[in-house]
């Protein structure tokens, strides 16, 4: 389905990003991974995506620093020429509520969520435009939509994402270059692992399927809205939350 085809991914070392990463190689696509730091995780996740057979590279930098984000890039236009796929996964969360976030906490959240998907972005939509076509997918929340105590920070980040992505799917649309955006519910990660058992059942009762989601359940979203099959699918935010937020 993406055979040939080179998506970078951000945060794709773990969790959601892992996922996008996985499926999209099963898949045939070469990948591009940016991260913050090398670690284990990174490290077994190159290996995994490289038992698929596809192209496989790491890439770190501070997504919150604009001209990090553009040496990144530059380096991985060089290496892999054209990018047909970017996929805008690095996130961060600093809960609490409202009086009790530090400075820090609303400036990490925003800057590296919102700031850092626009970064990202802004340094490689030069090569869509060149070669006339690309898929933008950026990872927004239902928090983002709906809202969520104690996640005021977070929830204007990932709803900054929203606009943004509608913003480049106008900006952009005429040159063939599609912007959409996954907004998932609660999915088992490293962030929901962190919940207690009464917290998670509280949740469940919250979703009509009452389940958390699956990475994987992102990741196939991803798949699709990274593959042709979508090709006239732009400025979409679509859900992944078994009914959440309906």
């Amino acid at each position: 389905m993406l055979k040939g085809k080179n998506a970078v991914i951000t945060g794709g070392s773990r969790g959601i990003g892992k996922a996008i990463a996985l499926e999209f190689a099963k898949n045939g696509a070469d990948i591009a991974i940016i991260a913050t730091r090398e670690s284990k995780a990174s490290d077994e996740t190159l290996k995994e995506l490289e038992s698929f057979g596809v192209r496989a590279r790491m890439y770190y930098c501070d997504i919150r620093d604009a001209e990090q984000v553009e040496s990144a890039v530059q380096e991985i236009i060089a290496d892999f020429g054209t990018i047909d796929i970017l996929v805008n996964n690095a996130g961060i969360t600093k809960d609490n509520l409202l009086p009790s976030l530090g400075i820090m906490d609303i400036d990490n959240v925003i800057d590296v969520n919102l700031k850092g998907c626009m970064f990202v972005t802004r340094s490689f939509i030069r090569n869509f435009v060149r070669h006339r076509k690309g898929s933008i997918i950026n990872i927004s929340s239902v928090v983002g939509l709906m809202g969520n105590k104690g996640q005021t920070n977070y929830a204007a980040s990932k709803a900054g994402i929203v606009g943004f992505t509608k913003s480049v799917a106008k900006e952009y649309g005429r040159k063939n270059i599609r912007c959409n955006a996954i907004a998932p519910g609660y999915i088992t990660t490293d962030m929901t692992a962190a919940l207690s058992e009464t917290q998670t059942e509280e949740i469940k009762s919250e979703i009509p399927m009452g389940k958390l989601g699956s990475p994987e359940d992102v990741a196939r979203l991803a798949l699709f809205l990274g593959s042709e099959m979508s090709s006239y699918i732009t400025g979409e935010v679509i859900k992944v939350d078994g009914g959440m937020y309906v």
